[in-house]
């Protein structure tokens, strides 16, 4: 690149970005926390880019195989629910950490260490990891709007393609009115669940003895599918990218201590956020095991069956309404962090910038293609499968996302002072192993089934 090139204006040049070009720039460091604030007026400053990853971990990917999973099995996979979001918990530390620390996002990270081939594998791999995130997006959208209006599913799916322009109007109003949207949003989806378990009134000693780990997950293997499908939709790939840009909107001291506070109060935020999600995904499995595993319904793996057998069998008939209203928010808000996480994954690999929302349109006709034949020829059947395999698909992405993750906050050339210790160190490998492990089984166990 030429100087001239260098120092042309980014609007006359909007395919390269200039070297040294931050995060999400046009929201880079604009929320400023002064470092007089008390502690909770520095919290709540802080607050806000957790809720956005959290978002991730509640979409309508998580549905399908929380719904799939306690209907078949009862409480038994709360403990993955509960180990993933363990896991989410470090790993977004780790995220936020690195973002504070060196000033680049894990995609741009990424770029910077690794060989262009390498950089374009590790991109293509993201790119397939966010198509599959909004593919679950664009059916769970669809089929709340089916539920609530019925709308035809294929009409949803191509009506989805129309929050680009929600997404647009936010960004021009500022990175805290997208923050206070996701927040008003997950509120509603925790209101509606929270209503729904009171509604199925689960026992509450299997619900407790759900959270312990069991052998027979490993040892069943449509038990590991739908297990592996969890870990997939609670721990996404793209948030990990997503995270560790958005740290990087506020305006913290550039020192030591500016960054050791600002790296505290981002993990705050984060952990106090997928606590939510936590209990978000607990709730959908724990309503599907008390509602239709207790009663005999075994199959429930469908969004739409649900919705049709929670009024009856709970003799509520506000409960299917209040399931469809939090589809409809889960949809809608994971399309906000979509839109981000694409922007971020392709100006960080490629150093090509695109506009927010044709790179959303992009990423949303790749997705809404496979849904719109599988809507039209398989209807409500084939979008569930789509919805689960989608979520296993974005399982067998995370470790070309973890592994770098672990291996740059890891390395105090990279980190300095702020670089993990052994005990951060130990956990974030482990984490690491296990996610590899759980897959390389599944595609073994499938292997064999299908050469039986």
């Amino acid at each position: 690149m030429s100087a001239n090139d260098a120092n042309q204006n980014p609007a006359e040049r909007p395919w390269r970005l200039p070297p040294g070009t931050p995060s999400l720039s046009e929201v880079h460091r604009s929320i400023p926390v002064p470092k007089e604030l008390s502690f909770w007026r520095k919290m709540l400053a802080f607050s806000g880019p957790g809720y956005l990853v959290a978002v991730g971990y509640m979409d309508p990917g998580n549905w399908a195989t929380d719904l799939a999973g306690g209907s078949a099995f009862g409480y038994t996979l709360l403990s993955v629910i509960l180990v993933s979001n363990l896991m989410a918990i470090l790993l977004q530390a780790l995220c936020a950490k690195l973002g504070i620390v060196t000033g680049r996002d894990l995609a741009q990270a990424c770029r910077d260490h690794y060989s262009k081939p390498v950089a374009i594998l590790l991109w293509l791999l993201c790119e397939v990891a966010i198509c599959a995130c909004d593919l679950a997006e664009v059916i769970g959208s669809a089929i709340a709007l089916n539920l609530l209006f019925k709308i035809p599913l294929t009409w949803g799916v191509c009506i989805t393609a129309l929050d680009v322009l929600v997404v647009m109007f936010l960004q021009n109003k500022g990175f805290r009115y997208i923050e206070a949207l996701v927040v008003t949003l997950i509120l509603t989806i925790g209101g509606c669940f929270l209503m729904e378990i009171i509604f199925s009134r689960p026992n509450v000693a299997e619900v407790f003895g759900g959270f312990a780990p069991k052998f027979e997950i490993i040892r069943n293997t449509q038990m590991l599918y739908v297990a592996i499908g969890i870990l997939g939709a609670t721990v996404m790939p793209h948030n990990l990218y997503l995270h560790s840009s958005i740290v990087q909107t506020r305006k913290y001291e550039q020192n030591a201590e500016g960054k050791g506070e600002a790296i505290k109060f981002a993990t705050l935020d984060s952990t106090t956020a997928l606590m939510f999600a936590l209990f978000i995904n607990a709730a959908i499995l724990v309503v599907a095991a008390a509602t239709f595993h207790t009663r005999g319904e075994h199959n429930v793996a469908e969004i739409q069956d649900a919705y049709k057998l929670l009024s009856p069998m709970l003799g509520v008939p506000v409960a299917s309404a209040l399931f469809a209203i939090a589809l409809l928010a889960s949809g809608q808000n994971s399309t906000l962090t979509g839109t981000l996480a694409g922007q971020i994954v392709m100006e960080g690999f490629l150093n090509i910038r695109l506009r927010p929302w044709l790179r959303r349109l992009i990423t949303r006709l790749i997705a809404i293609v496979p849904a719109v034949i599988c809507t039209a020829l398989y209807g409500e059947r084939g979008t569930a499968n789509l919805l689960v395999l989608s979520q296993v698909i974005l399982s067998m992405q995370l470790s070309f996302a973890v592994i770098p993750l672990v291996m740059f906050t890891s390395d105090r050339a990279k980190m300095g002072a702020f670089a993990n210790p052994p005990w951060v160190k130990i956990l974030a490998w482990l984490t690491a192993g296990i996610i590899v492990l759980l897959n390389v089984k599944y595609l073994f166990d499938k292997l064999l089934e299908w050469l039986g």
